[in-house]
């Protein structure tokens, strides 16, 4: 706020320079200054209506950089809109046009209450609701100013009002959904109302009175906390769903376990029944039924942190909706009516012929804009999950043809209820960046202006699908997990291995290269050192061209999450446990480009893999160069040798081989999901979502997680006298 009232005076110190030097120009400037504003403003309510609720499941660098600029600069084009238009109206005298643009007021309150698709961009704006408390009250005072300042004989004055009311519920909404965002407000919707237990101190008198009466008293427990059959397995007869709404099931499946991922994402810890009815129906489901019913758990809260959805998917946000579209509608009536019975609003030309008031043509922009808006709006909302699983639960005729009509909106807006995340893993190769083999645009012009290096990992990070054979790999890997998982202490075990868990199912415990790189290294060195492994493996056997069938499958798995938990440590540290992964990986690349150097540069990484390869590593690195340098480009190399040699020594075939690493990389994935915390799983929600997610919650399904507790519940004892 100081800033904004800082640059508005400099603005008008340069201002009144330039209009001594420039006084056409100037003028000019003044009458176009707000309407353009208005305009602008808008568009980017526009941008935001269409593109903010897309990022859930768009991973898109242009995406993320025009929503991010846009939700930034429609407040600021709003509120400067909103100053500017306060200062003209005070030095204007009231007549026809002044209350012409006195209407734009409430529609700048309008587009700063922004749409329901995008509340916050990221968690942090959550925290600010104060301050979005604070402006709702300061803009509103300045847009009822402007509104009292046109006040006057002409019957248009009365069209602000309705519009000033839209803006007000508006504003109001978004200010509410960013409390409600808020991590202690989350927390405390989802909390329990406390719980005294049973009345100690009344037992404990009845039991002396009757003790002292002489009885001999004696206890019997009642344990009122066993859960039924039918409480752990819901049955099927509660859970049909109409065949007609694609991914009716899945949606019934998210909703009925949604109170988990609300518990995890808070930082709270897990009820008995839900813990236990959750691990019951996720065990005896198949992995397609469990990523989907995951994938809509996180669509909702992905709603509820981001979007309106605290408000708008509930009766009295449809009421509120309604109110603020028929209020809009009603004054665009009561406008247009008004205008047509007015011939001052229009300008005649030397032949008498009518011209439309730019300010007028401006006002039914806004109008119209605001109406397509909120329809839009109306759309989005009749497509979105909580719609489509209402609709799920019901059938007849009417639903049917509900759900058509929605069907038909989505297909004219490419909306879909059923994509709700991107379904995409990120990759970073190692060898691929330090062989610098992508070609960048402008990389001179980037070197130049020092900006390169703020850009350059990004040029090299990837995107691929996730395939549904590593998805049915995790799940069959994460359901034989959940038979251990009978208590905390077996749980803290579960999500404790990092790869070592597979080594003894495997053999492999043994082979010191291989179990040192788990065992004994910290959890950043075990990635980098099996994922140099596993494209050193992966290089060698494709050159040989033995890799086909099973063993293709999984060594294209492997390096699919290889790649992934390498994007994990080098772009986003914080979702994975605290460790110095930077430092070893800008080591390690330093590495390669002095072996690239000295051995003459290479423009393959299959090139550079033989090279690697054929290096001799009878002794240790550490004992040739100390721990000074945190490079582990020889120890992974090493580690790919052992690897190589279960085939020679071992007698192992290859599929095997690749099969132990690939379940290896799928307990690191697990082991880095379970450690990081949900406040920084939530914050990836918004870019696309995280496959890491979507791995945490499932785990946490299946029982595989530290946040919950075994509970006795309530103990009731009877008095038992004799």
């Amino acid at each position: 706020m100081v800033l904004a009232v800082v640059a508005s005076f400099i603005y008008s110190k340069e201002r009144e320079k330039l209009s001594e030097q420039y006084p056409h120009l100037v003028k000019v400037w003044n009458v176009l200054e707000l309407r353009l504003l208005i305009v602008v403003s808008l568009f980017l309510q526009t941008v935001l209506v269409f593109w903010g609720n897309r990022r859930k499941y768009i991973v898109d660098k242009r995406l993320k950089l025009l929503i991010w600029f846009t939700y930034l600069s429609a407040d600021w084009v709003a509120t400067v809109a909103l100053g500017i238009l306060s200062k003209n109206n005070k030095d204007r005298k009231a007549d026809s046009n002044s209350v012409i643009m006195a209407i734009w007021a409430p529609f700048l309150l309008v587009h700063l209450g922004g749409p329901d698709t995008i509340t916050a961009y990221s968690l942090e704006d959550n925290e600010l609701w104060p301050r979005r408390m604070l402006e709702l009250l300061y803009q509103l005072a300045v847009a009822v100013y402007v509104v009292y300042r046109s006040w006057n004989t002409n019957p248009l004055k009365y069209v602000s009002v309705p519009i000033l009311v839209a803006g007000i519920i508006k504003y109001g909404e978004r200010t509410w959904s960013l409390w409600s965002g808020s991590s202690d407000r989350f927390r405390e919707s989802i909390l329990p109302p406390p719980d005294p237990g049973p009345n100690y101190a009344k037992f404990m008198d009845e039991y002396a009175a009757k003790k002292d009466e002489g009885y001999h008293v004696t206890f019997d427990e009642i344990n009122e906390t066993n859960a039924s059959a039918s409480d752990l397995n819901p049955s099927a007869e509660n859970n049909i769903s109409n065949p007609n709404i694609p991914d009716g099931q899945a949606l019934s499946d998210g909703f009925r376990f949604y109170n988990i991922p609300k518990c995890l994402f808070a930082d709270l810890i897990l009820s008995f029944h839900d813990h236990k009815s959750s691990k019951s129906f996720f065990s005896e489901s198949n992995w397609e039924n469990a990523f989907k019913a995951v994938e809509v758990e996180l669509g909702l809260i992905y709603d509820m942190l981001y979007t309106k959805a605290g408000i708008t998917y509930y009766y009295r946000g449809i009421f509120l909706k309604s109110v603020t579209f028929f209020c809009t509608l009603f004054a665009f009536v009561a406008f247009s009516f008004l205008v047509s019975i007015k011939k001052e609003y229009f300008k005649l030309d030397n032949k008498g012929h009518k011209h439309w008031n730019y300010d007028l043509i401006i006002t039914f922009v806004l109008f119209i804009g605001a109406i397509l808006l909120e329809i839009y709006a109306i759309i989005v909302l009749l497509s979105s999950s909580w719609v489509m699983n209402w609709l799920s639960q019901h059938k007849n005729w009417r639903v049917d043809l509900l759900y058509k009509f929605i069907s038909f909106c989505q297909f004219c807006f490419r909306l879909s209820h059923t994509i709700r995340w991107s379904n995409q893993m990120s990759q970073f190769n190692l060898i691929s960046f330090c062989l610098k083999d992508e070609h960048v645009n402008c990389i001179k012009l980037q070197k130049l202006f020092r900006i390169y290096k703020y850009f350059e990992k990004s040029y090299y990070q990837k995107t691929k699908q996730v395939s549904d054979g590593l998805k049915e790999l995790i799940f069959d890997q994460l359901k034989d997990k959940s038979e251990e998982a009978t208590d905390t202490e077996a749980c803290k075990k579960l999500c404790a291995h990092k790869g070592d868990r597979v080594l003894i199912k495997w053999n492999c415990q043994n082979i010191r290269d291989i179990n040192h790189s788990i065992k004994e290294v910290e959890f950043d060195q075990s990635i980098l050192l099996w994922h140099i492994a596993t494209d050193l493996c992966y290089l060698d056997d494709n050159e040989s061209q033995n890799l086909n069938g099973v063993a293709l499958q999984s060594c294209e798995k492997s390096q699919l999450v290889s790649n992934y938990m390498l994007y994990l440590l080098v772009i986003c540290p914080f979702l994975l446990p605290n460790g110095i992964g930077q430092i070893r990986f800008e080591d390690t690349c330093a590495e390669v480009d002095e072996l690239l150097k000295e051995r003459k540069y290479m423009k393959k990484r299959s090139e550079v893999c033989k090279m690697i390869l054929r290096v001799d590593t009878t002794i240790s690195p550490s004992e040739v160069k100390g721990d000074r340098s945190k490079s582990v480009l020889f120890d992974a190399c090493r580690l790919a040798k052992s690897l190589q040699s279960l085939e020679t020594e071992e007698n192992w075939s290859k599929e095997s081989k690749w099969e132990m690493i690939s379940n290896v990389w799928v307990e690191m994935l697990c082991h880095a999901a379970s450690q990081c915390r949900g406040l920084n799983h939530a914050k990836q929600l918004s870019q696309g979502g995280e496959f890491l997610t979507h791995v945490w919650l499932l785990m946490a399904h299946l029982g595989i997680t530290e946040q919950f507790q075994i509970s006795k519940g309530h103990v009731r004892v009877k008095l038992k006298l004799s």
